[in-house]
């Protein structure tokens, strides 16, 4: 891991970006993180935008969650940002795009180009990262997750024993084959579902939410599109990382 650059935000928590091989990332601290006292850290999961694009809303989390005592970090998904272009995604994105243009339903095949390619070049990246972060000496664990594609959540939750809970947003397509992964989650849970989410299927996030095989799981839903997430549910998130997190 190499830092790039560093600023000290307003409210005391010091912001760097730093490299990870060719994977540009975020990490933010708390100004109560030391190594005597290391932070529990969270991993911010990006949406494909890239993180430039998500800075704000990236960087608001990561402050929310940094006035709660966590360190919070986030990389750069395989092909957005400033990343290479990867054809294979832009083109299922581009039979994505005239789907939902032609008011057709995204089929199988489609949401398995897009999503699954992904979550396999994402999930050992994510592991670097978090090899990488908490071999720092102002950041410990436990470690959760939070947001971002929820494939990748999925994947890290089986694969990654370090990551002690996460919260996930059911905001984006599912492949089945990722159902059945879901069936090996054990970690606390707590899922995030916006009722009219317009680039959602809410019969398949409710499917979703009830193949998960942990034993506490919490399933917050709330009226409103996709960008439309209200404060309260963004408490109540906190709340659940505060109880597994400590």
């Amino acid at each position: 891991m190499h830092f790039t650059s560093e600023q000290h935000l307003d409210d005391g928590v010091l912001e760097r970006e730093f490299t990870l091989g060719e994977i540009p990332g975020i990490l933010w601290t708390p100004a109560s993180a030391s190594t005597s006292a290391p932070a529990p850290l969270m991993l911010l999961g990006p949406p494909p935008l890239g993180l430039r694009t998500m800075y704000p809303r990236l960087a608001g989390r990561a402050r929310h969650a940094a006035a709660d005592g966590f360190a919070a970090a986030t990389i750069e998904l395989p092909g957005s940002g400033d990343r290479p272009r990867w054809a294979a995604a832009e083109q299922a994105r581009a039979d994505l795009r005239r789907a939902m243009e032609a008011g057709e339903p995204v089929g199988d095949e489609i949401t398995d180009a897009l999503v699954l390619p992904l979550v396999e070049k994402s999930v050992p990246e994510w592991q670097a990262a978090l090899d990488a972060l908490l071999s720092l000496p102002e950041i410990g664990g436990p470690v959760g997750y939070s947001g971002g594609v929820i494939s990748i959540g999925i994947r890290l939750a089986v694969v990654e024993p370090r990551i002690s809970a996460a919260v996930l947003f059911a905001g984006s397509l599912v492949p089945a084959a990722m159902f059945e992964e879901a069936r090996r989650v054990t970690i606390p849970l707590h899922v995030l579902l916006q009722w009219d989410d317009e680039g959602n299927d809410r019969q398949a996030a409710l499917d979703l939410f009830d193949a998960f095989g942990s034993k506490e799981k919490t399933l917050h839903a709330n009226m409103g599109g996709h960008s439309g997430v209200p404060q309260f549910a963004g408490d109540a998130a906190a709340r659940f990382f505060a109880r597994h997190l400590r």
